[in-house]
């Protein structure tokens, strides 16, 4: 074989190995197994909700276990391909198998990436907040950018977006606003975009057109079920009503059914105007403030497993991990992994898995780097 398909062999050798290893092999084929006798029990559905969350279990394994087979089977026959025409002195078909053998490298580093998707809470769906920072209108303003940016993300990978609650800026854009984006891996996807995100551009709002830097802070936490109890001292709890803002008719105009929580040992606040029903509101704001606090203790136990204080503000609020700048020049350049983007405009219309992927693939590479200190 020639060096280049030795060495794509090698990466890809390399990328099955450790998806192996992420999914627990033997442990994920007995778990498939059982899972898919689960799923002849005639019975089965006689608890709904425990038969979705079954098959969703199911169809999540079986791509990541039937990926990796096919994966290693296409690797194989394009190999052999590949020898029998080296033998044969047939350079098209050559060509066509190390062609092949690179789509399938770039097919292991992308699976390699998604099996870091297997957290505790990554499978889940999530909240997402924005929140604009100190520059009143133009700060209110690219918030209303960055939700609309994340909002057609989701769209366009299949994810469902629910507005849970928006505080309109004065004279344009957003003050904060929190959505529910459900769809597989959904907060192991976005929980790399927690942080504060920079935008430089030619203000729209200052007739002298003078470049304006603004600031906003994105959140991300996971949503929570039944099966993760959270422990919440209704004494530390501070309920306030008040008009839920936006479309909505006159319910909207006359009565204070939105809500807003906050637990004030933590200084966690949440808000809630779905419904018109002030107790379901209630009920939902309860929930994402859980799903806030079950975040924290993730958060808790990354910093406590870094054993440094800069693995955790990586995704917290005060640091810095993307700038937007579309004047003087076009540029998107997150400042944790150097991805570089020269078109905002894609970005700012949901072109984000790249900088999501780079962030993840970061952690492939310390993987990698510890398994190959454990095989010394």
């Amino acid at each position: 074989m020639s060096a280049e398909t030795e060495a794509l062999n090698d990466q890809i050798k390399q990328s099955v190995a450790l998806l192996r290893r992420h999914l627990d092999w033997d442990v994920a084929i007995e778990r498939l197994a059982e899972l898919n006798n689960r799923v002849e029990d005639p019975d089965l559905w006689n608890d709904a909700e425990a038969a979705q969350k079954l098959m969703r279990e199911r169809t999540l394994l079986a791509n990541q276990v039937e990926g990796v087979q096919k994966l290693e089977g296409e690797v194989r026959d394009t190999l052999e391909l590949v020898e029998l025409a080296e033998m044969e002195g047939d350079g098209d078909v050559v060509a066509e198998g190390v062609q092949a053998l690179r789509a399938l490298a770039e097919e292991a580093k992308r699976r390699e990436t998604e099996s870091l998707l297997s957290g505790e809470a990554d499978g889940n769906d999530c909240y997402l907040e924005v929140n604009a920072g100190a520059g009143g209108t133009e700060a209110q303003d690219w918030a209303e950018m960055l939700l609309r940016m994340y909002t057609r993300w989701a769209e366009q990978h299949g994810y469902k977006v629910t507005m849970m609650e928006s505080s309109e800026g004065e004279q344009a854009g957003l003050k904060s606003a929190t959505i529910q984006v459900s769809g597989p891996n959904a907060y192991g996807w976005l929980k790399t975009e927690a942080g504060v995100h920079r935008l430089v551009r030619i203000s729209p709002f200052d007739a002298a057109a003078r470049r304006q830097t603004s600031f906003a802070s994105v959140w991300v936490y996971p949503v929570i079920d039944d099966s993760i109890e959270i422990d919440i001292n209704e004494a530390d709890l501070r309920v306030d009503t008040f008009r839920a803002s936006g479309a909505g008719g006159q319910h909207v105009n006359k009565t204070e059914s939105a809500i807003r929580i906050t637990h004030i040992p933590t200084g966690i606040v949440v808000a809630c105007q779905t419904d018109r029903s002030q107790h379901r509101n209630r009920a939902t704001a309860m929930a994402m403030l859980k799903a806030r606090m079950y975040e924290q203790e993730l958060q808790r136990r990354e910093a406590a497993a870094a054993q440094t204080e800069a693995a955790k503000t990586d995704i917290g609020w005060g640091h810095q991990i993307r700038s937007y700048v579309l004047a003087p020049y076009q540029l998107v350049k997150d400042l944790r992994t150097n991805v570089e983007k020269t078109n905002p405009g894609a970005v700012l219309d949901g072109d984000l898995d790249d900088f999501m992927a780079a962030a993840l693939a970061a952690q492939v590479g310390a993987t990698r780097s510890e398994a190959s200190a454990q095989a010394q």
